[in-house]
């Protein structure tokens, strides 16, 4: 089969925009590798490429600076830090009115490997918790199945692959009956990918028949929640509001009423979360004001003076941490996928395996080309009402992003000990600690059996008499 710009048009379409060089090696190819090539190519849109090069890569360089002006971005406080109690309590009512309408989905973005734990497998199997090694997507199935029985109905969950991982995202599920959800409640949608280009903008090739294509980033999340026709679905079931977190942080409030009030009640079109920042050098991004409108600035496009900047009473200026959890309207997610306030794409320079001249492999060293991705974030300054809240680093956030140090499996298990370990004491187990706030035995509980400290207290009393806590606690479900 002899494939040129002739007989098809797709490789035509190419050739007249200067990317014919995808089909260098197409005499090279069988049949199979043939259509593969021609369906990845089918992928690219090549005006999108040519306004990506022209404006990030041989127009901007690395990116504008961060503007002129810009203050710390305002947030609702938490009661223990001076919000109002009352606000509070209407929120979560608001919230747990809006789940019991069926209003409310679970959305999970998850195209990751595990690569940077040393794990081979999608980062969503990764065994998290301390004592029974349960992966993260059976931590969200009890976070999300707990809900549903506070609301009186099953939650729908959204899930994000990649094309890497998506085949084996689905047999993990498969293998584990689902983790106790209807099957019919969970569906997946891969996100989209993007060319790497070289520095003069041609697309590059990672062998004889196989662009270089890279996912495009959380951002990209919004583009296949609409490509994929779960923003349809949602519609057709009465689904409105979005609850948006990553996969990689087991103590996330997954499905949460008060946050999803306070959202529901402002008119936003898209809320998020924020923690209070560290200390200066921790590496996250920054909620910020900038012309009225909220956005979040990374960490690396901020001056060192202006993240060590403080209050009178101490505290950081720009404190506001983003923790990658919003909350997002259904049809202010199609409008953004739709073309109106469309996310920017954000360059990132990489060292990018390749192809020579005569197509024998090239594994570079030192950057040769670059990546596009969008970021979820950039939605932010397009949405109508947007909102800040607060939440507690160690009620919410203890990602694991990291083999070893900050961020790794070991910092994230003993957050979730520490956390499950504050309700046994509230609710007035007699359970020793440490400094750091953890306990001398292995402490673990399932969503099943309670997800938040007020449910916790509950469910504690139910046992009776309460289990004795020596060596440790396992409560794998509810009584």
């Amino acid at each position: 089969m002899n494939l040129n710009q002739t007989d098809h048009p797709l490789i035509a379409r190419f050739t007249a925009a200067g990317q014919g060089g995808v089909f260098a090696f197409l005499d090279r190819l069988d049949a199979a590798q043939r259509a593969e090539l021609l369906a990845q190519a089918g992928e690219v849109d090549l005006a999108e490429v040519a306004r990506l090069h022209r404006t990030l890569v041989a127009g901007a360089g690395l990116g504008a600076a961060v503007p002129a002006g810009i203050e710390p971005a305002p947030a609702v406080p938490l009661p223990a830090n001076g919000g109002d109690p009352a606000a509070w309590a209407r929120a979560e009512a608001a919230g747990l009115e809006a789940l019991r309408a069926g209003r409310i989905a679970a959305f999970t973005v998850a195209g990751g490997q595990g690569t940077r734990l040393g794990f081979d497998g999608p980062k969503g199997t990764f065994p998290v918790t301390p004592v029974r090694r349960q992966p993260l997507f059976q931590v969200f199935a009890e976070k999300i199945i707990a809900a549903g029985r506070r609301a009186g109905r099953p939650l729908p969950w959204f899930i994000m692959t990649s094309h890497q991982n998506h085949a084996a995202t689905e047999a993990f599920f498969a293998e584990h009956r689902w983790f106790g959800l209807d099957r019919g409640r969970v569906h997946f949608l891969r996100q989209g990918r993007m060319p790497a280009v070289d520095f003069d903008g041609r697309i590059l090739l990672e062998s004889p028949g196989a662009i270089a294509l890279s996912p495009d980033g959380h951002g990209g999340s919004l583009r296949a929640l609409d490509r994929s026709g779960a923003l349809d679905l949602m519609k057709a079931e009465g689904i409105d509001t979005i609850s948006y977190f990553q996969v990689d942080n087991p103590l996330v409030r997954a499905i949460d009423p008060a946050f999803l009030g306070w959202h529901l009640l402002a008119g936003s079109e898209m809320s998020s979360k924020m923690v209070p920042k560290t200390d200066p050098a921790e590496k996250v991004g920054l909620f910020c004001r900038h012309g009225g409108r909220l956005a979040v600035v990374e960490y690396s496009d901020l001056p060192a003076a202006t993240q060590a900047g403080r209050e009178p009473d101490g505290r950081l200026r720009f404190r506001a941490a983003n923790i990658a959890v919003h909350v997002l309207d259904r049809e202010f997610v199609r409008r953004l996928a739709g073309g109106e306030g469309t996310l920017p794409f954000h360059r990132a320079d990489k060292k990018i395996p390749t192809i020579d001249a005569a197509g024998r492999p090239v594994t570079p060293a030192k950057p040769n080309g670059v990546k596009f991705e969008l970021f979820v974030f950039d939605a932010l300054p397009f949405a109508r009402n947007p909102l800040l809240l607060e939440t507690s680093r160690g009620g919410d956030f203890s990602p694991v992003k990291n083999a070893t140090g900050a961020d790794s499996p070991q910092t994230s298990r003993d957050d979730q000990v520490r956390q499950w370990t504050r309700w046994l004491r509230a609710a007035g187990a007699d359970v020793p600690v440490d400094a750091t706030g953890l306990p001398a035995g292995a402490i673990e509980v399932s969503p099943l059996f309670a997800d938040d400290e007020r449910s916790f207290a509950a469910a504690w009393r139910k046992l009776s008499p309460p289990p004795a806590i020596r060596d440790g606690l396992v409560l794998p479900a509810s009584s």
